[in-house]
């Protein structure tokens, strides 16, 4: 399967967009799932509807909220653009961080579940035999949650490459900067002879799709094993 120069340049750009949305987000969602789990505070709830909010809002709506916090009139853009001179609409870093608006709650509901299966004795345990609370957190919490972070990371990498809606919102649709599979898919299903690059690239998607669940569900299985060896 022979790519041209648009399809080898979307997957490519979809990759590094992917890469980057699943670095930035993985410690933040840690840190989002972490706060969730194990503690109580005024607010919770609304944080945790603010977290999962892109689930249910059509992307859309959270690619229009981008624009006008990230957009060269918006808040948060212009303040960027003026003191730390960086553009982030109409760039891949803009595709990076609509992926990973959209990505950050599969990252956080799949951490959290393991951060709520690890027993909290063995913290207490580490604690008692007078380790600080950051080391427990690193030697101890961390570690009980690895498949969840595992699994988040895989899965939440996967959306960030299938981000269409925030996307183009946000950042529109330029080859070579913002075109990543999804937007490039749809810019050949518009072209009279567009069709079979399309195919391919839906053909990439899927594979790389595939790949990213049967990963995941070889990771969780692997930690399983060794976690029951090592009881």
């Amino acid at each position: 399967m022979e790519l041209g120069e648009v399809e080898l340049t979307a997957t490519l750009l979809s990759l590094k967009v992917a890469f980057w949305s699943t670095l930035v987000t993985l410690p933040i969602a840690i840190f989002l799932a972490w706060l969730l789990s194990r503690k109580q505070f005024p607010g919770k709830m609304l944080l945790d509807c603010v977290v999962h909010l892109p689930l249910v809002l059509p992307p859309v709506v959270v690619g229009y909220g981008l624009l006008l916090l990230f957009g060269s009139k918006g808040i948060l853009g212009s303040l960027l653009q003026q003191y730390l001179g960086i553009t982030i609409i109409f760039t891949w870093k803009g595709a990076a961080l609509a992926s990973a608006v959209m990505a950050l709650p599969l990252f956080v509901r799949a951490i959290r579940v393991s951060f709520d299966a690890a027993d909290q004795r063995l913290e207490a345990a580490a604690r008692c035999l007078g380790a600080a609370r950051w080391w427990v957190f690193l030697s101890v919490t961390l570690p009980l949650a690895m498949p969840g972070i595992i699994a988040g990371t895989i899965l939440g990498f996967a959306r960030s490459l299938s981000e269409f809606g925030a996307t183009i919102t946000f950042v529109s649709n330029i080859p070579g900067e913002t075109q990543t599979l999804p937007l490039a898919i749809e810019s050949l299903i518009q072209m009279p002879d567009g069709e079979a690059g399309a195919m391919r690239l839906t053909i990439i998607s899927i594979i790389i799709a595939f790949g990213a669940l049967i990963l995941a569900h070889r990771v969780n299985l692997w930690l399983m094993r060794r976690g029951q060896d090592m009881r």
